[in-house]
């Protein structure tokens, strides 16, 4: 079974080269594009997809509100950012936005579609020469949000561990020897005993608290 991308870019040239380079993957397949963030929210309605891969620079809406909105609207899609600008505060304003990951458009193919698998699997995407300048902000503001103790057991811990170290909810069953069903409840009874919104909260716990 493949998957149903949505592309949103406002360069038409780059937006082809885009989806070439996605679909040299046969299980993807771009069945929409979309020039801004707001012509994106109307594709989301036309259209069932899996993921949108997203520009952040456009006019009329940018990625980071377009984001915010899908998230909102189709918390199950996942979003994957592309952006040219190396700026840690793009990409701190997309995750906390509840994107999937952060690539630069000057990643290669094979980059590229490895970053939209993770996505699609759990796992979080971050570009190495972004998440060098944005995990020390996002961490500074996790310590001024979870200062009280926090009280996992072991298998919680060991299963927050492998999210802080970009494991997907598969990658996590395989190595626990437990079914990925299983792996997303334990998740979802960490974030609330944790009181975090989402993965990426979690895996950024994890390396705050040294568990990864």
């Amino acid at each position: 079974m493949g998957y149903k991308v949505l592309l949103v870019e406002d360069q038409t040239i780059v937006r082809n080269g885009l989806k070439m380079m996605i679909e040299q993957d046969e299980q993807f397949s771009v069945i929409a594009e979309a020039e801004n963030g707001e012509q994106a929210i109307v594709e989301m309605e036309r259209h069932i997809v899996d993921i949108v891969i997203m520009d952040i620079r456009m006019p009329i809406m940018n990625g980071i509100e377009a984001t915010r909105i899908i998230k909102k609207k189709w918390e199950k899609v996942h979003v994957l950012i592309l952006t040219t600008f190396n700026d840690d505060e793009y990409a701190v304003q997309a995750l906390r936005e509840g994107a999937d990951g952060f690539l630069l458009k000057s990643a290669d193919a094979d980059k590229l579609i490895k970053a939209i698998h993770s996505c699609l699997q759990g796992g979080m995407a971050i570009h190495e020469e972004v998440a060098a300048k944005m995990v020390p902000r996002l961490l500074k503001k996790s310590s001024t949000e979870h200062k009280q103790p926090f009280t996992l057991s072991e298998r919680e811990l060991a299963i927050t561990k492998l999210v802080g170290e970009g494991k997907t909810n598969k990658e996590i069953a395989e190595q626990l020897y437990l079914t990925v069903g299983t792996i997303k409840n334990h998740i979802s009874q960490i974030l609330h005993k944790l009181e975090l919104r989402d993965r990426t909260q979690l895996a950024i716990f994890a390396v705050k608290n040294d568990l990864a």
